[in-house]
């Protein structure tokens, strides 16, 4: 009998040959595509290139279906490894066990193919419908049997694929919330959200995978998306192992912030403690948690 994480994979393998996303918006071979991360616009000459139209800062394609087809993968194999003990065991996030982050990584892919299915359908849906039923699903499956955990996340997995590939051109046109009145986001950011959900959280379950894990292309993901947060001050963040420059915060000047990308990304979402991040006056800015 083949395993979970196998028959999973298999089907993860099977999407990402008939889904065909690229950041520059041209699909290979298939009218059905996923949508690409457009970054925001910079103005004025800089040493930090973001880049213009559907490509990234040097005009290299990033293939977005790519990066989260190998992320399922790998954290399915993650999961699949643990044991039933293992699930009770502390996350690296603050009050949640490896349980939590399970329940969450699955409630997650629901949430997001609900919402993807709502817009091929015409039937616009939100993610949660209530912060406090969110938060109240995750602790509740949390304590589900270990086994019924795996299956649950197996399938949410699984939805969401099956929900990104069914997807249209046409169906990218609209916007979504979180919780109904909640801000809403363009449709096209749900594969960079399900992208950082899985490989950020992968880090989280302190499982045997960590941010100095991630592929070089989600790290420049990763990079390029928290230019989008609120900072209290400017500043820019100059990898050590990869050529370019970002910017972050309103304005100019502010420190460098330096490392390696995996080092400065895992910074950026507000875990660790600033392990292998330095800058040029010797103070970090302040971030928020991701």
């Amino acid at each position: 009998m083949m395993s979970w994480s196998a028959t999973v994979v298999l089907c993860l393998a099977a999407w990402r040959s008939r889904t065909h996303v690229r950041l520059d918006g041209a699909p290979r071979s298939s009218r059905r595509t996923a949508p690409h991360y457009d970054p925001p616009p910079t103005t004025g000459p800089s040493s930090t290139q973001r880049g213009g139209g559907r490509r990234w800062h040097d005009g290299r394609v990033t293939d977005l279906a790519g990066l989260l087809a190998d992320a399922d993968q790998a954290l399915v194999r993650t999961v699949d490894r643990l044991d039933d003990a293992a699930y009770a065991q502390p996350s690296l996030l603050p009050g949640w066990s490896r349980s939590h982050v399970v329940a969450h990584l699955a409630l997650n892919a629901e949430g997001l193919a609900g919402v993807l299915h709502g817009a091929h359908v015409r039937q616009p849906q939100p993610m949660y419908a209530s912060p406090e039923g969110r938060d109240t699903d995750i602790a509740d499956l949390a304590t589900a049997a270990p086994a019924d955990l795996r299956e649950r996340f197996l399938a949410g997995t699984a939805l969401f694929s099956e929900a990104l590939a069914a997807m249209h051109d046409a169906d990218w046109d609209g916007r979504f919330e979180r919780t109904p009145g909640s801000p809403d986001f363009a449709l096209p950011n749900v594969p960079l959200m399900r992208l950082r959900e899985v490989e950020i959280h992968h880090a989280d379950l302190d499982a045997g995978y960590a941010a100095a894990d991630w592929p070089e292309g989600f790290r420049e993901v990763l990079l390029e998306s928290m230019t989008k947060r609120p900072y209290a001050v400017p500043f820019a963040a100059r990898p050590s192992d990869l050529d370019r420059t970002w910017r972050y915060g309103d304005g100019d000047g502010g420190p460098v912030v330096t490392g390696t990308s995996a080092a400065i990304g895992w910074w950026l979402t507000g875990r660790g403690t600033s392990e292998g991040v330095t800058t040029d006056n010797g103070t970090l800015p302040e971030v928020e948690s991701w």
